[in-house]
């Protein structure tokens, strides 16, 4: 089994890591293996292991229609759109590219696998084979530290009012926030829980194997935890002392039996029981629930990251990927997605769309937001690099 899980972990780390990065399809993964030359059994042992990315509802509410679209958003031709396949893909298919396809007069033609290396790589060469692609905001402004590398975006086409400023970015429009937080397991913790990050590292009151993420394959360390566990307001977390944070990360340290590089692991974990508390993506724990594994979400103190819409320089297509950027951040389109699956939206006016009990379960909802913290990636995309720096040393220590 943990043969299987280090073969798992190893496909995954070659991938982006957005909170549905490893969401491809089976058979993309599968052809993956084939490419490694690892042998039947293996790609065999794969597909059993392969939780699914998110958690599709099983028998969703009737999705709110979407019957116009503005006429600023109507065009001809073509898009060419990419983003992680898999069931995840298959939900934004049905919450917004069919319908605007469908809308626009603009033919939406698929790709998997959005890739800032690959995106400079493109751009580089004028050789641009699609036109928007979903990042992190984080990887947007770090390639653009590098150079010329995104189109700005067409704010005149989108629907700010309804769209936070700290969701809007020159390059990029975010479109899919979901929550990095703590995850437990109800039949080892049942009477006091945690609601903490202070409580995460609390090993005494809540003993206990833990999973956090790495440094490593793709991830940072989760330092703003490290620095709320010892005492750090919400408000107060950026700029982050970075050794400060390596400290008190030590201090949980010893207790950390794995240093996650894949979103799937810390869920795979707490559902087999080799952790009781895990650092996880919300998306990637409503599977492992909804399949009867007695595990809770802590939103308290979580961060609310998002994942972003961006077009490469150069684009063939830059306009029509302007339209469909403005399109799949209107109300009905972000609405429905979230109906599908459990992230949440930007555009506020969505909230209005969604039923009551499905609305209380996602990351944007009311209750739940004013619990969180917004990602800074502006620091990470400037700090990153000193993050990473500090890793190797400090997990050999």
């Amino acid at each position: 089994m943990r043969d299987e899980r280090q073969l798992l972990e190893f496909l995954f780390s070659l991938g982006q890591q957005s909170p549905h990065a490893a969401a491809y399809s089976r058979r993309h993964l599968l052809r993956m293996a084939g490419r490694l030359g690892l042998g039947a059994g293996a790609a065999a042992a794969l597909a059993r292991l392969l939780p699914p990315p998110v958690a599709l509802a099983a028998d969703p509410p009737a999705l709110p229609e979407i019957t116009s679209i503005p006429e600023k958003l109507k065009g001809s031709g073509t898009v060419r759109v990419c983003s992680y396949g898999g069931a995840f893909q298959e939900a934004q298919r049905k919450a917004y590219f069919e319908p605007f396809e469908r809308l626009s007069g603009i033919k939406v033609v698929e790709a998997q696998g959005p890739d800032p290396v690959k995106v400079k790589a493109m751009v580089d060469t004028k050789n641009v084979e699609y036109d928007v692609g979903e990042f992190d905001r984080a990887s947007v402004i770090n390639l653009l530290n590098k150079g010329d590398y995104w189109e700005e975006i067409d704010y005149s086409l989108v629907d700010t009012n309804n769209i936070d400023k700290n969701f809007q970015f020159k390059y990029a429009l975010d479109m899919l926030p979901y929550a990095q937080t703590y995850a437990w397991r109800t039949d080892v913790f049942k009477d006091a829980k945690p609601a903490s990050w202070a409580d995460f590292w609390d090993t005494k009151k809540f003993p206990g194997p833990r999973t956090m993420p790495a440094g490593s394959g793709g991830l940072t360390p989760f330092l703003e935890a490290a620095v709320l566990a010892d005492g750090a307001p919400m408000d107060k977390i950026y700029p982050i002392d970075i050794d400060k944070a390596y400290a008190s990360l030590t201090k949980i340290k010893s207790s950390v039996v794995k240093w996650w590089e894949a979103g799937a692991i810390p869920a795979q974990m707490l559902n087999d029981k080799e952790a009781v508390m895990a650092v996880a993506w919300n998306g990637r724990i409503a599977p492992i629930q909804a399949s009867g594994a007695p595990v809770e979400i802590g939103w308290r103190q979580g961060a609310l990251r998002t994942d972003a819409w961006a077009v490469p320089k150069g684009a063939a297509n830059r306009a029509n990927a302007q339209k469909f950027t403005a399109f799949i951040t209107m109300p009905v389109p972000q609405a429905r997605l979230s109906m599908l699956i459990p992230y949440g939206f930007v555009n506020n006016a969505a909230a209005e769309l969604v039923p009551a009990e499905r609305l209380k379960t996602l990351p944007t909802s009311p209750d739940i937001k004013k619990q969180m913290f917004i990602y800074n990636s502006q620091w990470w995309a400037d700090n990153r690099d000193k993050v990473i720096a500090k890793w190797s040393g400090w997990l050999l220590q």
